[in-house]
């Protein structure tokens, strides 16, 4: 596959900088419209998804699951208060076919808690089928989050 044009990688770019951002913000009301209206995201390890298990630690399969999370996180859930700082790679465009992109992008989330203690709490890579909106705007189809380690602290409130 040849390399993809410029405008796209910074169309890409300029995607997972404002997915980031609105979740390291708590402008988590916004995260859910990063995706169209029937999406995938599931956050899983490494070996889970090597295996093709399908379960995730967190799995929606819409964007009003998505929103369902939000509420339930804003409304429901009890969880100390803490919030993500993400540092994301550049993305690699994998493949492209019918309008979908296929990409691939490295991150590393700090965990920031309330007393001030800063963790690193996963690494990974987002698998992501990405495609234009009628609006012209990107959004993911399907994120499926890959974290490198197999442990999880029980407290994965926050998307990632």
């Amino acid at each position: 596959m040849g390399a993809p044009a410029p405008e796209l990688n910074s169309r890409l770019i300029q995607l997972h900088a404002e997915y980031a951002r609105a979740i390291d913000d708590g402008n988590f009301e916004a995260w859910p419209e990063f995706f169209v209206e029937n999406c995938l995201y599931k956050l899983t390890t490494a070996d889970n998804y090597a295996q093709g298990m399908e379960a995730g630690v967190m799995y929606a399969d819409s964007r009003n699951m998505l929103r369902d999370r939000i509420s339930a996180l804003r409304v429901a859930n009890i969880y100390e208060r803490h919030r993500y700082r993400h540092l994301v790679g550049l993305p690699v465009v994998l493949g492209s076919e019918k309008g979908v992109i296929r990409s691939e992008a490295p991150f590393m989330v700090v965990r920031i808690m309330r007393d001030g203690t800063m963790d690193l709490f996963a690494t990974g890579r987002y698998l992501d089928l990405v495609e234009e909106s009628k609006d012209g705007s990107l959004r993911f189809r399907e994120r499926i989050v890959v974290c490198d380690s197999n442990r999880f602290d029980t407290l994965v409130a926050i998307p990632l």
